[in-house]
């Protein structure tokens, strides 16, 4: 049984599909990876990353935090203050999270992508998930991210990393399928001008009121996610029955020319308002 926030997702065909990969013969190719986040609004990028250096940042991670009672299978006493002090004091800002954003290979794609010079937002969020946790709060609600973008461009490109093998009762994004067709219609009627917040929790409610499907697939270590500002996304609860970890980050990248919105130009802390 598929959940998210504690909502039970509707599995019949008509409302749950699978996520399409990248095929090898089109990565590079510009003219069709743009083709696809029109027609799409994402790209799933198999083994973009080196599996190696993604296993070796969360293993930083989860040794760094260990020290505030965090384990990898999600037991055990988790001293909170801790956490947030080595979280968001050493972690965030650190040079290691910093590194891993700035790979070559991600920075290369994204200047190739986008055919300008590359920024990347400071406000990069990395987040765990434990095993078990559900209900409303526990996972990323629906919601496309110009939401929180107002201020800069709206051709910011979001990449979502997996940061392990994130198989899916472990809870990896999921994608409202053709939704940024009605974003963008909707946006460009001013409807969803309001201030930032998630569309909703109900994500199978969503899916009924659009007449549409949520996308997934098995994430393996490497794989990436590549998606547009209107692309409405969300994340399922972590059941994993092995009970390990959900570990990931989603930064952002856009051009150097375009406007970039200055509230994401600072380290992320989950108080920032945004």
């Amino acid at each position: 049984m598929l959940t998210s926030n504690g909502y039970v997702l509707d599995e019949a065909p008509h409302r749950l599909g699978a996520l399409r990969p990248v095929p090898d013969g089109e990565r590079r190719s510009r003219e069709a990876l743009w083709n696809r986040l029109d027609c799409d609004g994402y790209l799933l990028l198999r083994n973009f990353l080196d599996p190696a250096v993604v296993g070796e940042f969360r293993r930083y991670y989860f040794a760094r935090l260990a020290e505030a009672g965090l384990r990898e299978d999600g037991s055990g006493e988790v001293d909170q203050a801790r956490l947030r002090h080595i979280l968001f004091r050493e972690i965030v800002p650190g040079p290691e999270y910093d590194a891993f954003c700035r790979q070559p290979v991600i920075v290369d794609f994204f200047s190739w992508l986008l055919g300008d010079d590359v920024h990347l937002h400071r406000r990069k969020i990395i987040r765990h998930t434990r095993p078990g946790d559900s209900g409303i709060g526990q996972a990323t609600q629906a919601h496309y991210d110009l939401l929180y973008l107002r201020e800069g461009t709206d051709e910011v490109l979001t990449l979502w990393i997996p940061l392990g093998d994130c198989p899916v009762p472990r809870g990896g994004l999921i994608y409202l399928e053709g939704s940024h067709h009605w974003v963008q219609a909707e946006e460009a009627a001013g409807v969803r001008k309001r201030p930032a917040a998630s569309i909703t929790a109900d994500l199978p409610g969503l899916a009924d009121d659009h007449d549409g499907r949520w996308l997934m697939t098995d994430y393996a270590a490497g794989d990436v996610m590549v998606h547009t500002a209107q692309m409405v996304h969300a994340a399922l609860d972590n059941v994993d029955p092995a009970h390990i970890m959900r570990l990931s980050t989603d930064i952002r990248y856009q051009r150097v020319s375009d406007a970039v919105d200055g509230r994401w130009q600072h380290d992320w802390h989950d108080r920032d308002g945004l």
